[in-house]
């Protein structure tokens, strides 16, 4: 059976240095409860629907936006068509201000809107003085995703997130980034928006299709938010995302919590894949234990035998890190 995802009280956290050893040190996902409690949009948000299309139309810039827009056969799930040759609904590029309007014209017919993922700097650059969250560094931007009733597909991210349900509620379905392998994930070029999604997730149970993914049907951590709840969701979890009241507002925060330089480790990854990839297996074993010898250290540094000044470029990565990208930018020019 599914278990609900460890919440805390957002009042118990006095600061960002509170915040980021209670919530962000641990690598877990942690339900904030009263995360945000004031700001103009949220408080729009609690006097109906209409109040806050009227306060996001106030904020919106007259920018291009893309909105998916669904039929009622799908019931607000944007996913593929069948064959993986398309997806189930379509784009429509407008102002942002006329999507804003679209989505809160309140369709009888069932027809669903979602615009997602909208910076507040571009499309609502007012946005985030009025909204601050101190919890965050500057970079981690707001964004903004606004809709009917709808379910994301289960997708992953490659920076951590903070999660803020405004109106509406969410409902979170997550698996560890260790299910990867049972979630029968799709082609990582071709999505709906921008990260591969599980496939399995939200099928019936007992679906011959994917007889993995029953391993993990039962063990999803799920987290419910209402309006002012937030989930903090490390990198690389798995998660499925429901809107499910008639109007629903999110704000999320993306940001690397543990950032060790410039470089995105899923190039790096994509890079081993050429190079390693279809390699005979018992090549591949081989390489997996120098990645785990030299990359991800389980057990010491790799030359913890020597004294530091005879570690070379393994030595810390502050003072390592240009001349390591140097000699691989070399490497890959020949």
């Amino acid at each position: 059976m599914s278990e609900g995802v460890a919440a805390i009280d957002a009042g118990t956290l006095a600061d960002r240095a509170a915040f980021e050893a209670a919530v962000v040190a641990p690598c877990r996902p942690v339900v904030l409860r009263g995360a945000v409690a004031d700001g103009p949009v949220l408080k729009a948000s609690a006097a109906g629907n209409s109040a806050l299309i009227e306060a996001l139309a106030e904020f919106a810039a007259p920018v291009s936006a893309e909105l998916f827009v669904g039929t009622p056969e799908i019931a607000g799930r944007y996913f593929y068509a069948p064959g993986l040759d398309g997806f189930n609904f379509e784009r429509r590029s407008m102002p942002l201000p006329q999507a804003i309007a679209a989505i809160g014209s309140e369709a009888v017919d069932g027809t669903s809107f979602y615009l997602g993922s909208i910076p507040a700097e571009v499309g609502f650059p007012a946005f985030a003085a009025a909204h601050p969250m101190p919890w965050l560094p500057e970079r981690a931007g707001p964004r903004l995703w606004l809709g009917t009733a709808s379910t994301v597909a289960c997708h992953h991210d490659r920076l951590d997130n903070l999660a803020v349900c405004v109106a509406g509620r969410r409902r979170f379905t997550l698996f560890p980034p260790e299910a990867i392998g049972d979630l029968y994930v799709g082609p990582i070029d071709n999505t709906m928006a921008g990260q591969p999604v599980g496939l399995a997730v939200g099928s019936s149970p007992g679906d011959p299709q994917w007889p993995r993914f029953e391993a993990w049907r039962d063990r999803a951590l799920v987290a419910e938010l209402k309006p002012g709840d937030a989930l903090y969701l490390p990198k690389l979890w798995w998660h499925q995302v429901e809107a499910t009241g008639d109007l629903n507002l999110l704000v999320n925060y993306w940001w690397d919590a543990h950032p060790s330089g410039p470089d995105d480790p899923f190039t790096a990854m994509l890079l081993a894949m050429t190079t390693i990839a279809e390699r005979p297996l018992p090549e591949r074993e081989a390489w997996r234990a120098f990645f785990d010898h030299y990359i991800f250290r389980p057990d010491r540094h790799p030359l913890d035998h020597l004294p530091p000044e005879r570690h070379g470029i393994l030595g810390p990565l502050a003072e390592n890190r240009g001349r390591i990208r140097a000699m691989v930018m070399q490497w890959l020019r020949r």
